[in-house]
Order: structure tokens, then sequence, then C-alpha cells
């Protein structure tokens, strides 16, 4: 009688839903952009709890999945992975055995001491056995240094096929670093691709956040074609693609993957390691069934199914050409990372939020992703109806069961081949806006991580690789986000179109010595107008060709003027000249007093399109666009001294570079 009168209390169902909600990390309750609180509605809550694995269906069933959890949790006294800062103890709640990373075995009693080394160890007691991550307090303090942003496959040199490389990465870095005294370098996501047709031409969408991109091989730099004799290389040579107004990344795909076929022939046998093999196996299957693995034959689409023991067997030669295509890339990887050795900071990769949910990580990892649902952000100023990434999470839950070796695993990947990394929408170490199947961006919820947990495996991985780390937080971010990374030693983010006072009328620009010092700044990023573009009205002009605009044109165009209006009077406020408008902006950003420092190479050309406009995918050149000049014309054009000795002026290259500290 009891149950049943619960049923017909509605406020008594809303709190155990609630409570169920909560101990998955599922809010039920949000602040949103205009800082008010938005209650998510209960069908949402429940669709977003069953990608846990959760029925919450009725009250009967909230009820035991209630006492399910609760009493899972009961029967256990330490979490299945313990996150701890150095020099904390812990109480384990019992008599437990240490086995540390490097092999040492320890009994303690039931307190977990505070002086175990920073790694990766496990922790036994009598009914458990977890994973114990010792992670740094923070990070060290990075030094000044101005830089670039590079969207790699922009570039063009006589050598490149079509679209820039691993080599012409390597010479930019070089030259920068030697001819213009550049302390940084930040690259877009070169994280691997699934190798067929069409090729995936957005770098924030990956089949792999683990591997590397074979597309940015450069194919006549490898030791195979360095073998080979004149006719073999003649035969490549003439693969080679010409250069279009676009990059043509299924031309360029074809054409290198022909001439690494031609070379494979040459190449050393090596093993590979289980985890490449998997990859490698994906993308074997995916140029037989598809790029994506959920359209495959059923049986295939578990890795650990026996067709895809069989399918191993009868690919194994392919399997082993991806494998050597990996190898081609770390090489590679590596030589562009030795050219930036004079570079106080060095290379710094870029890691995606997420991976394409039909691409190699979710096959081989799919257990661990929240497989049917998206993320995004929920509707604000920007963006009205929200926005669906069309990306799997991980689930919270899985990542702890697991030790979170998938989210260390991706981390080991970038910095393997950096000397920083920059972790795109760092908010989601704290929280991610979970989109239900079937519905629209605006119909979500935030699903909240361990961000302890998170941070801590992050700084221990950027610790052991001796990397800087950037967090993306632009947008409607927490103010704790901000705060706690700075407190770790990350540095966060600053883009001169956003650096306003929004507290005060008309939102005047905050003057730059005013910005976050712990920050990496710059005037604007590849989701925004190009400064000449901005200047020019490029960005109202093309959207408003597109449709894309709310208001009519002529309103958005007024806008974008009182805009450009404020900033050139805000410019002239700080003393400084615009003549040349763009060399004025630059001069603007030297005076920020944020750690880093970075333009990119389009803002120094004069290129009025901006590398991806979101919200479009084939109406707009989104990751095609080239630099209207070489590699080499670039390091003559007029500005580039201007723009250079204002930043190097501000941040002039330390007395050491990074072997020699």
């Amino acid at each position: 009688m009891a149950a049943a009168a619960a049923d017909r209390d509605p406020e008594r169902v809303d709190a155990d839903l609630t409570a169920l909600a909560h101990a998955y990390g599922v809010a039920t309750r949000y602040e949103n952009a205009e800082q008010r609180e938005v209650e998510v509605e209960p069908d949402v809550v429940v669709a977003v709890l069953a990608q846990f694995d959760v029925d919450a269906s009725g009250p009967d069933a909230i009820r035991r999945e209630l006492a399910r959890i609760r009493e899972r949790r009961a029967a256990t006294v330490l979490p299945p992975t313990l996150v701890l800062r150095e020099g904390t103890e812990y109480d384990a709640g019992a008599p437990a055995v240490l086995h540390l990373e490097d092999g040492t075995r320890r009994e303690v009693g039931r307190t977990i001491p505070g002086d175990l080394p920073l790694g990766w160890h496990r922790v036994t007691t009598a009914n458990q056995e977890i994973v114990l991550a010792v992670v740094p307090h923070r990070l060290p303090e990075v030094r000044p240094a101005w830089g670039w942003m590079l969207q790699l496959y922009s570039l063009r040199s006589a050598e490149s096929w079509g679209a820039g490389d691993f080599a012409d990465l390597a010479e930019f870095a070089r030259r920068s670093a030697t001819e213009l005294g550049t302390g940084v370098l930040l690259v877009n996501p070169v994280q691997a691709i699934s190798p067929v047709h069409p090729v995936e031409r957005s770098p924030y969408s990956p089949s792999s956040r683990r591997y590397a991109n074979p597309l940015y091989l450069r194919v006549t730099e490898t030791p195979e074609f360095g073998r080979a004799a004149d006719d073999l290389r003649a035969r490549v040579l003439a693969l080679r693609p010409d250069n279009g107004d676009l990059i043509d990344y299924d031309a360029i795909w074809s054409a290198k993957l022909a001439a690494l076929e031609l070379l494979w022939p040459l190449h050393e046998p090596a093993p590979l390691d289980e985890a490449v093999h998997d990859f490698a196996t994906f993308c074997a299957l995916a140029e037989r069934h598809g790029a994506d693995w959920r359209e495959w034959p059923e049986p295939l689409r578990d890795p650990q199914s026996p067709e895809v023991a069989a399918a191993r067997a009868e690919l194994a030669g392919r399997i082993a050409f991806h494998g050597w295509l990996q190898a081609l890339c770390a090489d590679q990887l590596g030589r562009a990372r030795d050219a930036a050795r004079a570079m106080s900071v060095g290379i710094v990769h870029d890691l995606p939020v997420g991976v394409h949910p039909g691409g190699a990580d979710t096959w081989a990892l799919g257990g661990a992703f929240a497989a049917k649902v998206t993320v995004g952000a929920p509707p604000d100023a920007f963006s009205q109806q929200g926005q669906d990434w069309s990306l799997p999470p991980f689930r919270p839950d899985r990542l702890a069961e697991l030790g979170y070796a998938p989210f260390r695993d991706v981390l080991r990947g970038v910095l393997r081949h950096a000397d920083g990394i920059r972790i795109d929408h760092v908010a989601g170490l704290w929280r991610l806006w979970w989109i239900p199947p079937g519905e629209p961006p605006s119909r979500g919820t935030y699903v909240h991580y361990d961000a302890e947990a998170m941070l801590g495996i992050l700084a221990l991985e950027a610790h052991r690789a001796g990397a800087v780390v950037v967090g993306e937080d632009l947008g409607t971010v927490e103010a704790a986000v901000t705060k706690t990374l700075h407190e770790r030693g990350v540095l966060s983010s600053a883009v001169l179109w956003f650096q306003r006072d929004y507290d005060s009328p008309g939102h005047p620009f905050v003057p730059p010595a005013g910005w976050d010092r712990d920050a990496m700044a710059s005037i604007t990023t590849h989701d925004l107008p190009t400064v000449a573009g901005w200047l020019a009205g490029e960005h109202v002009r093309v959207r408003a060709e597109l449709g894309l605009l709310d208001g009519p044109p002529e309103t958005e165009q007024a806008a974008a003027a009182a805009e450009r209006a404020d900033l050139l009077a805000f410019m002239a406020a700080q003393g400084i000249p615009a003549d040349d408008p763009v060399t004025a902006l630059h001069t603007l950003l030297a005076s920020a007093a944020s750690r880093l420092l970075l333009t990119a190479p389009a803002d120094v050309v004069g290129e009025r399109r901006q590398p991806n406009l979101p919200g479009t995918t084939d109406r707009y050149p989104n990751w095609r666009i080239p630099l209207p000049v070489t590699v080499d014309e670039f390091f003559a054009a007029p500005r580039l001294g201007t723009v250079v000795h204002a930043l190097r002026a501000a941040r002039p290259l330390p007395g050491k570079a990074r072997e020699e500290r």
C-alpha cells in the first residue's frame, strides 16, 4: 500500500528521480547563459539515464535502480579509481597493499600514505582492487612566449601535395624559431581519419584521438622513398595532385595512398603493439565495409567477435600497412618537434572534444562511450537553438571503472609528439551537455564528470611529458573552471573579440593589461572571422549570402560597423595608431598581460576567409581554405616584420631553449 501511495505522489517521484539522476551526475536543473535557473524536463532526464543502462521509466523502476546503486556503493569503501594529489593521505577503510608503478609492493594499514611517488599504482584490500593515480598539485609556470596558431592543412610549399604536411610543419617551426624568435606553435588537430572516401574534412571529428592522420604524411620524406630506385621515385612523383583554389582532401588521400602502396614493399617489417593493431584492423575493415562501423555487418561491429578474429587473419597484410602508416606519422611528427627545439615552449597540439560516432575509437572502446547521445551546448545568445557537435561522450562511470585508461591513452596519443596540449572545450572535464537520441540541442542536460580526477590525470600526463596545457574556456563556462585551471597551472584562453566588461553599460573592451596573466591570448580563433575579414565585414556578407543571419543584413552590417568603430576608438585610447589596422591590432595584442600571445599566418597576409564557419557543412568551404601564399612567400611577406616586431618586443625569446633547461 505504501508503494502504491508513493506512485500517486508526484513530489515523491520527482525526489526519487532527482536522487537517481544525481547518483549518476545527471543534472535536473542548471543555470543558463542568462544566469537563470532552468529545470530539465523529466523525460529528458529519463532518456539520459537510459544511456547509463538505468531504467527510470516509472516509479517502481526508479526505486529499484536507486536501491541497486545504493546497495552497490554501500558494499564498497573505495571508488573504482582513486586520484590523489601528491602528499595526500587517504583512509582505505581496511588494511591495504600498494602495488606501485615501479614494481614495489608495500603493505600499509588502513591509511594510504602521502609519500607515494607520482604515477599509476594499484591498491588492494580484502574486498577491492582499484587503480590509484598520484598526481601533481600543479604544473610548472609557463614561460612567456609569442607564436602562431597554425592550420597545418592550409600551408603550401614546393614539396607538399595539395595541402600542408608534417614536413611543412617542421620547416615552418624551424624557420619561425630561427628567423623570427617564435616560442610556441599551436597546430590544429592532426588525429586519425577513417582512411576511406569521402575523407572527413573537420579536424575536430577524428576517427581516433589516439593516432595520427596519415593524410599529413610527406611521401617523399619516408625512408622507403629514400631507398627507392629512380624509376619507382618517378612513378611516385607522377601521382602528386595539383594545387587547387580549395583543398581537395579526397584527391590528396587518393594520391598519397597510391604512392604509399607503391613504397610499401620497401618497408622494414616491425611488430605492432596491441592497441595499434586494433586501430589498423579498424582501418582495414573500413576500407572494405565503409567508414562507419555501425553500418558494417553485425558480427564485425564487435572487435572481440570470432568474425573479427577471422578478418584479422585474412587482412593481416593490410593491417600491417596501416600500422606502418602510423609508424611513419610518429617519425615525421617527431622530426617536426625536433625542428622546434629552439622554441621556449614548442609545438602545442590541439585535442578535439570527441570523436566520430562511427570511428575507430568508438569501435575499439565502445563500452567507454555513451554511444547513442551526442554532446553540444545549450541555447545561448550566440546560438539560440543550442549546438549539437555530433560527438559521443565518454561515460563518467565507465571511465572510473576502467581506471581512466581511455582518457589517459588519448592524452598520451597527443603528448607523445607534443610539447603542449590544448584541450578543446576544457569545461567538458567538469560537465558536458548530453543530447538524447532524436532530440534537438535545446532538449538536453548536463552530465557531470569527476573534475578532480580528470584534471589530475591531465596534469600527471602533462607533467610526465614535460608539456604545457592550455584549456579552451570560451563561451558559457562556470567561473570555477577558469579559477581551477589557473590553480593547477593550466592556461586559460583570452580572445580579443570577447575581452569585454559585460557588467558595464555598452560592454567596453578590457585593456589588454588587465587580461588574465595565466592565459593564451589571441585576436581571433579558427571559428571566428579573420582580422582582415572582420575589418571588412566579410563575416556579415558571407552569413547574409548563406541565409545565416537572424535579422536583416542591414542591421547586422550596422552592428558590425559600430563594433569596428568601438575597437578602433579603444585602440586610439590605448595610444595605438590605426594607420594599418591589422598591424595595430597585433600591437594591441602585444600589450596583453597573458603569458602566451598567438596570431595566425592568415592574419599576417590579410586572408579574409575564416577557416571554419560554424553552422555550415557544404555551404561553406570549412577547413579547405589554403593560405594565399607559399611558406617561402610567407616568410618574405611585407607585413610579417612589423607584426613580429610588435610581438617579439613584448615576448622576447628566453635565453635558453627547451633542451637546455
